[in-house]
């Protein structure tokens, strides 16, 4: 057996072939380039990564960081701040992070290198929400954004195939855009508008909690509004942040709740186009235990479990689609980053923990110097 440890830039990859492994890949190789063909790199060349996050390190800076199945961390890329999310190329391994609301820099990286390909601008006026996607041939990426002056959620359209030039924008259906996913049961887009006013010069604040209105809207890859769900009247105060897809086409989606603080509020709910929402363990007095605010949420790969996460809260809370349970709650400290990992979930935490969960069971896979941000992408 032999070893080859590669060095892209900031990123070592361990790769082991055998002496005939090694043959064989030469050759291919030499018939690619006698053939004029190059192969394409891919996540394969880094090791096969199984999930990106963004993270602070020890010394007060930013990077996002691909991570194994097993929790080990195989690469960091620098960032300039806060991450807050990030979206994977469906075909290279190339990422663009995204800064945490109201942030203005999406950074286009090579994962190879760690060297940034492009940053993306908001037009004056506009910020970054924290959420992108690609288009499934990887051409166009979609981004969440706030054209603040105006009140305006927006979806950005950026040109993959020209340096990431921004080609065109439309309405999100809403105010204030957060997560965005690709639909499964149609071409499209559904986003999630948590309803609420923000302007950069009032910071975080919330400038419209009298009248605010979150949605659901599902969008052609054009702009057009295909289907709406608003929250009922009772409800309105519940903004919707993040959003799972489950192969079928549910959107399972997270809220976080802007009313009277200890109100035990339902926070998961589970809807497909043409239908009213299903709100999950709406009487389950444990709901409080999240504290009214929902991190990040994923399906189990079988999407018969939901999963949704809690960092004021400490808690992961595991709920049945079919009858809307809660069936398990697992405490873990400054918990948000989730993932669909097997049969159960992966968590992150802000105390550097990966921790996996198998239904009551809990494992901790890894303890990092790493201070992870709100969200851990799968990959694939």
């Amino acid at each position: 057996m032999q070893t080859l440890v590669r060095h892209w830039g900031l990123i070592p990859v361990s790769i082991r072939w055998t002496a005939t492994k090694v043959a064989s890949r030469r050759g291919f190789l030499a018939g690619l380039l006698a053939a004029g063909l190059t192969p394409q790199t891919s996540w394969a060349d880094l090791g096969c990564p199984a999930y990106l996050s963004a993270g602070k390190q020890a010394d007060g800076s930013f990077v996002l960081a691909g991570v194994s199945q097993q929790g080990e961390i195989l690469f960091r890329c620098p960032l300039p701040g806060r991450g807050h999310a990030a979206s994977a190329h469906p075909m290279r391994p190339e990422v663009v992070a995204f800064a945490r609301r109201p942030g203005r820099f999406a950074e286009v990286i090579d994962c190879r290198t760690g060297a940034p390909l492009a940053r993306l601008d908001p037009p004056a006026g506009y910020h970054f929400y924290g959420h992108g996607c690609f288009a499934p041939d990887g051409t166009r990426l979609f981004t969440t954004e706030n054209d603040y002056d105006n009140a305006r959620g927006m979806i950005g359209v950026w040109d993959t195939t020209d340096g990431y030039r921004r080609i065109a924008s439309f309405a999100s259906g809403g105010i204030g855009p957060h997560d965005i996913m690709l639909r499964r049961d149609a071409p499209g887009l559904v986003v999630a508008n948590g309803g609420i006013k923000t302007h950069p010069d009032s910071l975080r604040s919330k400038l419209n909690l009298d009248s605010m209105q979150p949605n659901l809207s599902y969008l052609g890859f054009d702009g057009s509004l295909d289907d709406q769900m608003q929250l009922p009247a009772d409800l309105r105060l519940n903004s919707i942040r993040h959003l799972a897809m489950r192969a079928d086409g549910t959107v399972a989606f997270a809220m976080q709740w802007q009313g009277e603080v200890g109100a035990d509020m339902p926070i998961v709910g589970l809807h497909c186009p043409g239908t009213p929402p299903r709100l999950l363990a709406k009487d389950d007095p444990r709901l409080r235990n999240l504290n009214g605010y929902g991190g990040s949420i994923s399906f189990n790969s079988d999407g018969n479990l939901v999963a949704v996460t809690s960092p004021r809260g400490g808690v992961v809370q595991i709920m049945e689609t079919s009858s809307g349970a809660l069936r398990h709650e697992h405490h873990l400290t400054d918990v948000c980053g989730l993932t669909t990992s097997g049969g159960g979930f992966m968590t992150s935490a802000g105390t550097g923990q990966i921790v996996s969960l198998n239904g009551a069971r809990v494992q901790v896979l890894a303890r990092t110097d790493l201070r992870w941000d709100n969200h851990l992408i799968r990959l694939a």
